[in-house]
């Protein structure tokens, strides 16, 4: 299904008046459900479903039987993504102790990366990411891992001084830092992993619908067809700086988290 056919049923399904041009508007990002298996199964949740699967199924087949001195094309490529995680993230944010929440991290990153990939997928062309309840549970159980490790590695009073009391400061300073660090700390981290994944999602996806629905709409034997050459290449521009920003977030997401883990392992904060 093309994005400005999707558009148009994604309208009438929001009782959306007419459907002559299907202005991109909340309606895209809403889908009629198709089943209900103690829940509303609809296009989002089964691409979600279908990315959880394809991961686990191609880390099972690269790592299932792993081999030393000849290795797979499966296992490298699988190994490439594993170190790239590993050095550039759980090292890096968490330090000494990372190695032990790569696969947490890895797991998260693919996660994220093949939701955000759906949108220039052909008959998914749908970012899952772009659906706030996708990035808002999965900042949930990045918060959750957090305050977790905060409080069973430095106990009670000492995870209540590692989230609101930083380190050096001046006594009166204190006052107005801390309950600062307790806001962004329990409320705003979690909040801001979400709305940031989700926004960047969100918007690319509406500007290439809004494009490939006006690269269709305007075609005609007119200078109509200058306006809808012109929106087709801006298409496929937007497209292409889609693939930059989808990897981008998946990795700014996952840096984010890692970041959070170290901090709730800190001794020193």
């Amino acid at each position: 299904m093309s994005l400005a056919a999707q558009s148009c049923e994604n309208a009438h399904y929001g009782n959306s008046s007419g459907c002559s041009f299907p202005a991109p508007s909340l309606w895209t990002f809403i889908f009629k459900p198709w089943a209900h298996v103690g829940m509303d199964l609809n296009k989002p949740m089964l691409l979600s479903v279908i990315c959880m699967v394809l991961i686990v199924v191609f880390f099972w087949g690269a790592f299932a039987k792993p081999k030393v001195r000849k290795p797979g094309k499966l296992q490298l490529i699988g190994e490439m993504g594993l170190d790239f995680v590993r050095r550039g993230v759980a090292r890096d944010m968490i330090g000494k102790e990372g190695d032990r929440y790569v696969p947490y991290l890895v797991s998260l990153f693919f996660f994220v990366w093949l939701m955000n990939l759906m949108a220039i997928i052909p008959f998914a062309q749908f970012p899952v990411t772009s659906v706030i309840a996708f990035p808002a549970g999965l900042a949930l159980t990045v918060w959750v891992t957090y305050m977790v490790l905060t409080f069973k590695r430095n106990g009670f009073v000492g995870g209540i001084k590692n989230l609101c009391v930083p380190p050096d400061v001046p006594l009166p300073i204190y006052f107005i830092l801390t309950p600062v660090e307790f806001i962004s700390n329990i409320f705003f981290r979690p909040f801001t992993l979400a709305v940031r994944l989700f926004g960047n999602m969100f918007a690319g996806h509406l500007m290439i619908v809004m494009f490939s629905a006006a690269s269709w709409y305007l075609l005609s034997p007119s200078i109509g067809a200058l306006y809808s050459g012109a929106s087709f290449v801006m298409t496929i521009v937007l497209t292409a700086f889609e693939l930059a920003i989808q990897a981008l977030q998946a990795y700014i997401f996952v840096m984010l988290t890692a970041s959070y883990i170290g901090q709730a392992l800190s001794e020193e904060h």
